[in-house]
């Protein structure tokens, strides 16, 4: 139990910094709005749906999942940031479990994730979003999103050990958008050459925007001549995420205990 309430502990704490950074919440606030924006009326009137006229019905659970990609920029340089304070050093020192620092960057991204989701969410009904298979299919697409989010942080907290330079993982953290671009959260792969195709189908974040099209309700699911990820979506996720979890937990665990060694 000491590492959990240890990792709560330091998701509190990650939580309280928020409090001296309003710009955080104030760009998880705008940011959902510009891309909303930007994809559904500047690029979405060119994007054709197979089965649908509303581009933005489609595109919102893609956005879900660029917000849930977030996690792992955003714990990177959290961390690096943490290392060149020389707050690593001061947890180390203290009679803490080694998985409780990653356990509670992991929980602060949870917890801003649900902030996020829940904006994004608000915006996407205003420009004709809507949730069509009922409440409990909408709290299983959120949870599986937040559990997304949650196992990306890991990632993105191993990275920001790693990198240790602040600069270096700011620099690398806009690096996550393009792996958005490569996956089905804003395009059908169906029409894409057979490589790029492959390549986007079997990307991490296809299947939780598959997942989230079909538990919500929206065009874009594929029945058929799809990558197993997609035609699997809710499975595919689970085992996307329990597989990060079981290598970037005991990855992350191993370098804090590591740092400045």
């Amino acid at each position: 139990m000491t590492v959990f309430v240890d990792g709560w502990t330091l998701t509190h704490r990650n939580l309280l910094r928020l409090r001296h950074e309003p710009g955080t919440l104030l760009t998880i606030m705008l940011m959902p709005t510009v891309f909303v924006v930007l994809f559904g009326y500047v690029f979405g009137s060119s994007i054709g749906i197979a089965g649908s006229s509303n581009y933005r019905e489609y595109m919102m659970p893609g956005m879900f999942v660029l917000g849930t990609g977030t996690a792992l920029s955003s714990a990177m340089v959290d961390v690096a940031m943490d290392q060149a304070r020389g707050a690593m050093d001061r947890l180390r020192s203290l009679p803490t479990n080694r998985v409780a620092m990653p356990l509670g960057q992991a929980g602060a991204e949870g917890f801003i994730g649900l902030y996020g989701l829940v904006v994004m969410m608000l915006t996407g009904l205003v420009v004709g979003w809507r949730i069509h298979n009922g409440v409990g299919k909408a709290v299983a697409a959120c949870a599986l999103l937040l559990l997304f989010r949650y196992t990306l942080a890991w990632v993105g907290t191993y990275l920001g050990l790693v990198i240790r330079s602040a600069s270096t993982a700011a620099n690398l953290a806009p690096l996550t958008l393009p792996l958005t671009m490569v996956s089905n959260a804003f395009v059908p792969t169906d029409r894409m050459p057979i490589w790029l195709r492959t390549i986007c189908e079997w990307n991490p974040l296809s299947a939780p925007a598959t997942a989230a099209r079909s538990l919500f309700g929206n065009p874009g699911v594929p029945e058929h001549g799809a990558a197993w990820p997609l035609t699997h979506s809710v499975t595919a996720s689970l085992l996307w995420a329990g597989v990060l979890l079981v290598v970037f937990v005991p990855l992350s665990a191993r370098r804090f205990a590591r740092v400045g060694l």
